[in-house]
């Protein structure tokens, strides 16, 4: 997995997409999670302490949860520009770094016009307790078409017939203060691996 990382980073850092550009902040956190701030064998003391705020965690219906519902909610509002849910779904620093981009394009009075086609692969990497509470780290792949046009519609960055697959690391956190499970996961850290096209539509 690490050696894919590196790989991974290299075409990472060639990319000039502005929707791509911002993750490249976080990706030197995301070697930190991989070069031993987070170890396996803490992801069962994570799971027992999550099991003590919510007795009825089951890491399967987690990972169900994540796919359906935390997953789509993010990369949508990350895809079309919306602030609004992205403030909901991440803590400050995330939202941050996810946000000047879209300001950016915004204040440009260009439009997000991005869609995302399936998400697989969804899976459970590591865990660690935190000040914040406990940290669960999933990795996912998603399937999407990137494509960004300004006000009279023209493509300025993206492709409208081309699907980028894209592998990502995100870092979760409980909220010990929120008493819906559903609700409760927010991002702390994400990071993409790399990007690249599977192929056309059409």
């Amino acid at each position: 997995f690490v050696n894919k990382f590196v790989d991974y980073r290299v075409k990472y850092e060639e990319s000039d997409n502005p929707v791509v550009r911002s993750a490249r902040l976080l990706t030197d956190k995301v070697q930190d999670i991989f070069g031993g701030l987070f170890t396996r064998t803490e992801l069962s003391e994570v799971l027992t302490e999550i099991v003590k705020m919510d007795p009825n965690f089951c890491k399967e219906q987690f990972l169900k949860d994540c796919e359906r519902d935390i997953i789509p909610n993010v990369l949508e509002a990350m895809v079309r520009g919306d602030l609004e849910i992205l403030q909901d779904w991440c803590y400050e620093a995330p939202f941050n770094i996810l946000a000047t981009p879209i300001r950016q394009a915004q204040q440009l009075g260009y439009k997000f016009d991005s869609c995302i086609l399936d998400i697989e692969n969804v899976d459970l990497a590591m865990g660690k307790m935190m000040e914040q509470g406990p940290v669960l780290v999933i990795t996912f792949t998603s399937q999407q078409i990137l494509v960004v046009r300004d006000a009279k519609g023209t493509v300025v960055e993206g492709d409208p017939d081309k699907v980028m697959r894209i592998m990502y690391v995100w870092v979760l956190c409980r909220d010990q203060t929120e008493l819906d499970p559903k609700a409760a996961w927010r991002l702390l850290e994400l990071s993409k691996l790399g990007s690249r096209a599977t192929g056309l539509l059409g």
